[in-house]
């Protein structure tokens, strides 16, 4: 039995949820976000939450189980609350700032490295080397910060790079005479 499934994803109060055949439909506020179920879970929406259980007993399945219910579960909690992820520049001279609905970045480069930033992210910069990401869809902010980290991941001699927040880069001794 999957441990994550079985439990039910409970709606606060402000959000509406739809059910049609195989999409679930989560609304609030004008934005709304679906998710397709799969074929071999069944899912029962009532006035306390949303309820999977598998058809079968088969370890895709239960597997399958426990996803769809935290990718519904991760859309309520995001349409309810939002999510964030805080990244640190640590490097000279690296720093970035937003203008309107672009991100430039300095990293170092002979150039500076602008980011239109999609729809229903939103990003902003307390101090010039610390981003904070923020929405509503949990996979799309991680998306966000993947492609951020990706110009300049941390490397592990001196430490510099684009890190989230709280992370922990393994440091290497560096070449010894």
């Amino acid at each position: 039995m999957s441990r994550v499934g079985k439990h039910m994803v409970t709606i606060p109060a402000g959000i509406s949820v739809a059910h049609d055949g195989a999409v679930l439909t989560v609304k609030k506020n004008g934005v709304e976000e679906t998710y397709t179920i799969p074929p071999c879970i069944i899912a029962k929406v009532s006035s306390d939450g949303i309820l999977l259980t598998p058809q079968d007993s088969g370890k895709i399945t239960r597997s399958i189980w426990g996803t769809s219910q935290r990718n519904i579960s991760n859309m309520v909690i995001g349409l309810d609350k939002g999510f964030k992820v805080d990244l640190e520049m640590i490097g000279v001279g690296y720093k970035a700032s937003v203008s309107g609905n672009k991100l430039v970045m300095q990293l170092g480069f002979s150039h500076d490295i602008e980011y239109e930033i999609p729809k229903g992210i939103t990003i902003t910069c307390s101090k010039p080397t610390l981003l904070t990401i923020g929405g509503h869809s949990k996979k799309q902010i991680g998306d966000v910060a993947a492609f951020l980290r990706s110009h300049r991941k941390p490397e592990p001699y001196k430490g510099k790079g684009i890190i989230k927040m709280g992370e922990f880069v393994y440091r290497k001794e560096g070449k010894k005479k």
